[in-house]
C-alpha cells in the first residue's frame, strides 16, 4: 500500500474512533436505540402551537427546542483552580443557562490523573448524561471513557486529547485547540527574530496530552529550519511559584539565551517576569513568548518584556461541549458531535489593547453579562 499522507491518516484515524465510539454507545444498557433517535427528532419537528412538546420532567423548553429533562453534564479537569479555565466554566455555565440544563465541574488540582480518574468513574456511576473530560494521559482514559459509552453516556475530550496516539480514547469529538500545529507556530514566529544561538523551551507538566505535543511542534520547526539553533526543553511545575523558582535560576545559569519560550499559562507568565526582573531584553535575548492570556502575561506583551502570547478560546472549550452533548441527547444520537479546532490567535503590543481594557466573561476577567461593542473593520486575510 502506497504511503498515506499524514494528515489524511489522522482525519481516517478520527473517523475510525468516531465509529468505535458510536458503536459502543449504539450497544450501551443505557442509550436509546435507533428508533427512540427518530422519535426525539419527530417531536422536535412536531412540537406543540407553542413549539414546545410536553415532558414527563424536566428543564422548560429552550428556544423551539422541546422540552426535556434537566441533564447534567460532568465537565473533568486536570487544573480545576487554574484561572485558565475560569472562561471554561462560564462557557459551560452560560450554555447550561441557555438550554435549561446543569453541570458539575471536577477533577484535579494538580494535574493528577489517578484523581481525574476517580472523577470519571464517579460521573458514570452517577448515570450523568454526558461527559467532558481534559485527556492528559495517552492511556489512563481508556477504560473510563469506554465505561462511560457502554453505559450509554456521550464523551467528548476538551482542552486536551490523546485520541490520535496509539488509538488513545474512544471519544466521540474533540474541542480544542490544534496542540502540535500551536507550538510549531510558536516555533516559527520564533525563527522571524532567532537566527543562533539556544532557545529554552519551558512546560510545566512533561509529558501531559495538552502541553507536551506544543513543545514537540515548537521543536521541530526549530528542527525543520535548519538554522544553527540548540533547543533545550525544560520542566517547570504545575505550581506556578515552584515553576518561577525554576524559569529564575535557568536564566540566570544562561545569560547569553536567545530565545525563551513556554507552552503553558503559568510558564509564560514566570518567562515575562523573569525578562523584566534582569533585564533580559538589553543582553540579547532576541524573543520571549507562549501562551494564555492572564493578567501578568498581557501585562508583560504591553511592557515589551515578552513578544507574544497565544489565545486558544478558552471559553468554547466549556460553552461547546455542552452544547454538543445536548445536540446529541436532544437527536438521540443522530446530532454526532464534531472535531472543532478553538484556533489559534497571537497576541501581540499591537493587539494586546483590547484584552487589558476590555472586561468579560468571555475572557474571565469579569462575571457580568453584558454586549461587548466593537469598533473598526474586522481583520481578514
Amino acid at each position: 500500500m502506497k504511503d498515506i499522507h499524514p494528515k489524511v491518516e489522522e482525519a481516517l484515524d478520527t473517523l475510525h474512533l468516531n465509529r468505535v465510539a458510536r458503536r459502543r454507545l449504539l450497544t450501551g444498557a443505557g442509550l436509546v436505540s435507533a428508533s427512540a433517535a427518530a422519535t426525539a427528532l419527530l417531536s422536535a419537528c412536531t412540537s406543540d402551537a407553542g413549539g414546545n412538546a410536553p415532558a414527563a420532567s424536566g428543564a422548560a423548553a429552550a428556544g423551539d427546542f422541546p422540552a426535556t429533562p434537566k441533564w447534567k453534564f460532568t465537565l473533568v479537569c486536570h487544573v480545576t483552580t487554574n484561572p485558565f479555565f475560569t472562561p471554561t466554566q462560564y462557557g459551560a455555565q452560560d450554555a447550561c443557562a441557555l438550554l435549561g440544563t446543569e453541570f458539575q465541574w471536577t477533577g484535579s488540582r494538580d494535574s493528577i490523573v489517578a484523581e481525574m480518574v476517580n472523577a470519571c468513574n464517579t460521573a458514570v456511576s452517577a448515570k450523568v448524561d454526558g461527559l467532558a473530560v481534559a485527556v492528559v494521559d495517552k492511556a489512563a482514559f481508556r477504560e473510563p471513557v469506554n465505561k462511560a459509552l457502554d453505559a450509554g453516556i456521550p464523551v467528548i475530550s476538551y482542552n486536551a486529547d490523546g485520541a490520535r496516539d496509539d488509538r488513545g480514547t474512544a471519544r466521540l469529538a474533540y474541542v480544542g485547540q490544534g496542540l502540535y500545529e500551536s507550538g510549531y507556530a510558536l516555533g516559527q514566529r520564533a525563527l522571524q527574530q532567532v537566527d543562533s544561538g539556544e532557545v529554552a523551551g519551558f512546560i510545566a507538566t512533561p509529558g501531559a496530552l495538552n502541553i507536551q505535543p506544543r513543545i514537540d511542534g515548537a521543536q521541530q520547526a526549530i528542527k525543520d529550519s535548519g538554522k544553527p539553533i540548540t533547543f533545550t526543553a525544560i520542566g517547570t511545575n504545575a505550581d506556578i511559584t515552584k515553576g518561577l523558582s525554576i524559569i529564575d535560576a535557568y536564566a540566570q545559569g544562561h545569560p547569553d539565551l536567545a530565545g525563551m519560550l513556554a507552552v503553558d499559562a503559568g510558564s509564560t507568565q514566570s518567562v515575562g517576569q523573569t525578562v523584566k526582573k534582569y533585564g533580559m531584553r538589553g543582553k540579547g535575548l532576541k524573543v520571549a513568548g507562549g501562551f494564555d492570556l492572564v493578567p501578568e502575561t498581557l501585562a508583560a506583551i504591553k511592557d515589551g518584556d515578552l513578544d507574544y502570547t497565544i489565545d486558544q478560546q478558552p471559553y468554547l472549550q466549556g460553552f461547546l461541549p455542552v452544547l454538543y452533548l445536548y445536540l446529541y441527547k436532544l437527536s438521540g444520537g443522530l446530532l454526532f458531535p464534531s472535531e472543532t479546532n478553538t484556533g489559534l490567535l497571537f497576541v501581540t503590543k499591537d493587539n494586546v489593547g483590547p484584552y487589558q481594557t476590555t472586561k468579560t466573561r468571555f475572557e474571565g476577567s469579569d462575571t457580568a453579562q453584558k454586549v461587548v461593542e466593537r469598533s473598526g473593520a474586522i481583520p481578514h486575510a
